[in-house]
């Protein structure tokens, strides 16, 4: 029942400990989307700036996902599992009392380094400790984000209407508290990692990917400029950069011993489907679902406490979606679920852009496509989350840091490209409603990519 530590594991606590950590970041993936009116006007900032509170979150995500499931596999999954707690919840602190907002949008990539470590080493945990289980307890975790996504705008827009923006980050101190003293209880002590394991961290290419992603999101956030021009040479040189850094990357990652991500893991039979289905219908539908208050706000006039209960609906459907999903996945594959999920999801999103018919409020149009959203997700969530995992187990950890990170690019490029047009817009709610037209349209074209992901039913 026990890892090689040779200690029984309880389940239920230990679950219920990795739960509240994933719940902790999830809700700090969606809470500061309804503050982002406020820190406009609190901290002076652009909206291209107060979005790069939720891109610089998701930077560090990238950066660090990789290795941190590297460090699980070569320093123990409690180790790594309960130092990204205390950095986390130390950064979390220090987010809450930042003075400026380039002061906070640094502190939120610190923070995202810091939660970078809680999905790898979870889904080692749960890999090494629950035997047959372990595909519905991983699947599970799909119902364990949209209930920390719910959670998220509602203490937001409560923080936010009655008490001050910061209130968004010191939540997750006291819960970050509970983490580590359930951690240090019902957390096996990890076995001594086998001789020869740890390999050395590939910092080449770590900055070379570091470098391209960075220069991307100057690209786009330039473009929001007011007095932006495509033939600037701060544009030009930061696509050169891109273009340059990134293929750099590719070509180091096939060179090198040992890589920062393994090629085959990127874009090998199987792993290369899966990776674009997680940055689509995972990272891309997060970004629609993250804009959702400010687009409620810029479009309909409601208020921050309001547009952050809208995602209660999104939640609630994606967790019994979820959950109804993680219980059939032995039956359906993961190509069923992937094809409704996508379908339900592309129609939400272009629901959400459609102005509300005679006779409904626009909050509760907005909150029944936010419902269709959240219901597509739940359905999609578990077959993508282990369609990779099923095909190599023994690198868990890593496989679960990738699809993160790929659900990050597509998280990043949604806001970063949305921040960019609104910010040059004069009628910021009518653009956003295009930009969702067109993400309903990506979401379509992309369910033609589902029959190549590798089917499979049963336990793996």
């Amino acid at each position: 029942m026990g890892g090689g530590s040779g200690r029984p594991v309880r389940r239920v606590p230990a679950f219920t400990t990795i739960a509240l950590a994933l719940m902790m970041m999830a809700i700090d993936s969606t809470i500061v989307a309804t503050a982002l009116h406020t820190l406009q006007h609190d901290l002076g900032a652009s909206v291209n700036w107060a979005g790069w509170t939720i891109t610089a979150y998701s930077f560090g995500f990238v950066l660090m996902l990789p290795i941190s499931g590297k460090l699980s596999t070569q320093y123990g999954r409690r180790k790594v599992f309960l130092g990204s707690v205390i950095a986390f919840t130390a950064a979390s602190l220090l987010c809450g009392m930042s003075s400026n907002i380039y002061e906070l949008v640094a502190l939120r990539a610190v923070q995202a380094a810091g939660g970078a470590g809680f999905t790898p080493s979870a889904t080692g945990i749960i890999v090494d400790y629950f035997g047959k289980e372990r595909d519905r307890a991983v699947s599970l975790f799909g119902s364990i984000f949209p209930i920390g996504a719910m959670i998220g705008p509602i203490f937001g827009g409560l923080f936010v209407t009655y008490w001050t923006w910061r209130g968004i980050f010191f939540v997750n101190v006291p819960i970050g508290v509970a983490v580590i003293v359930m951690t240090l209880r019902y957390i096996p002590r990890d076995a001594a990692p086998p001789p020869g394991s740890r390999t050395k961290t590939d910092t080449t290419g770590l900055g070379l990917l570091g470098c391209g992603l960075l220069a991307g999101m100057l690209a786009i956030s330039y473009l929001g400029e007011p007095d932006a021009r495509m033939d600037s040479p701060l544009f030009l040189a930061s696509l050169v950069i891109v273009a340059g850094a990134l293929w750099a990357f590719l070509r180091h990652i096939k060179r090198t011993e040992y890589p920062y991500i393994a090629p085959h893991l990127i874009f090998g039979k199987g792993f290369g489907t899966v990776n674009v289905i997680n940055a689509v219908y995972g990272g891309v539908r997060s970004g629609v679902v993250a804009l959702l208050p400010l687009y409620a706000t810029n479009r309909y006039g409601i208020d921050a406490l309001s547009s952050g209960t809208l995602l209660i609906a999104q939640g609630i459907a994606t967790i019994i979606l979820s959950v109804t999903a993680a219980l059939m996945i032995r039956r359906t594959g993961y190509r069923r679920p992937l094809y409704f999920g996508g379908v339900v999801v592309a129609a939400g999103t272009l629901l959400l852009a459609v102005s509300p018919t005679a006779g409904i409020s626009p909050y509760v149009w907005l909150a029944g496509a936010a419902f269709l959203v959240g219901a597509g997700s739940g359905a999609l969530n578990p077959a993508s989350r282990n369609a990779g995992l099923q095909l190599a187990p023994d690198q868990s950890s890593t496989l679960a840091a990738l699809r993160t990170m790929f659900l990050q690019f597509g998280q990043i490029a949604t806001i970063s490209i949305a921040a960019a047009i609104l910010t040059g817009s004069n009628n910021p709610g009518g653009t956003q409603a295009w930009v969702y037209v067109a993400i309903a349209a990506l979401l379509a074209v992309s369910l033609f990519i589902i029959p190549r992901v590798p089917e499979h039913r049963g336990s793996w």
